[in-house]
């Protein structure tokens, strides 16, 4: 039962917002702004640290001439320290060798820039499931653009029907305009309901996951 399935990484396979509210934060201390919590933080993750630094802006009522400025001081913190206090998610190593053994090939399509997206793969022992890599800043687009989402499964040698597994809105969005089914990990980062996002199906354990991968490709293969 395979499918070629390809992962955002933040709030689906990592819990990377600690390191990610720290970087934010470092940046804000260093232009003498008090940090903010990380739960706010959370709220401005999701379409790539670019954006996260526009809402950052934003609420603090910068100039968004700065946002160039900003930008680049973010990310200079955060690739400095990416993966100090990011860890995977319960479940996942097993859940992505599982389904290697199923005989599925997997990607990795994120927001995150591309050189800490393999990093913080790297540090956890990640990268060898994944073909694949697409970071925020692989092409001159990203999510929601569906182009994104394209150019990452062209990258791989295909095995049985697509497949995107995210957590948020954005992931959902460039699932469905790419027209792929969307698998929803209801436990990371998304601002809704579950039921507001669409998904073919949603859980809330990665150890869950290759079972219900069967269960979508089953459905695929019913439905063509």
């Amino acid at each position: 039962m395979t499918a070629t399935i390809m992962f955002d990484l933040d709030g689906t396979l990592v819990d990377s917002l600690p390191d990610i509210a720290a970087a934010a934060n470092r940046t804000l201390l260093d232009i003498g702004i008090s940090p903010l919590p990380e739960k706010t933080i959370k709220q401005f993750v999701g379409n790539g640290l670019p954006k996260l630094v526009e809402r950052m802006i934003r609420h603090h009522d910068l100039p968004i001439e700065r946002h160039g400025e900003l930008t680049k001081l973010t990310l200079a913190h955060y690739s400095a320290a990416s993966s100090d206090k990011t860890i995977p998610y319960p479940g996942v190593p097993k859940a992505l060798t599982q389904l290697r053994e199923m005989g599925c090939v997997l990607g990795v399509c994120t927001n995150k820039p591309e050189a800490p997206a393999r990093h913080v793969l790297e540090a956890l022992d990640l990268s060898h499931h994944f073909d694949a890599v697409f970071g925020g800043d692989t092409l001159a687009t990203r999510k929601p653009d569906p182009a994104h989402l394209e150019a990452s499964f062209h990258a791989v040698t295909p095995s049985g029907p697509r497949l995107f597994v995210g957590d948020s809105e954005v992931d959902a969005e460039t699932a469905q305009r790419a027209n792929v089914p969307f698998l929803l990990f209801s436990e990371g980062y998304r601002k809704t309901a579950v039921t507001e996002i669409p998904h073919m199906f949603s859980y809330d354990d990665t150890r869950k996951l290759p079972a219900l991968v069967i269960k979508a490709v089953q459905r695929l293969e019913t439905e063509s």
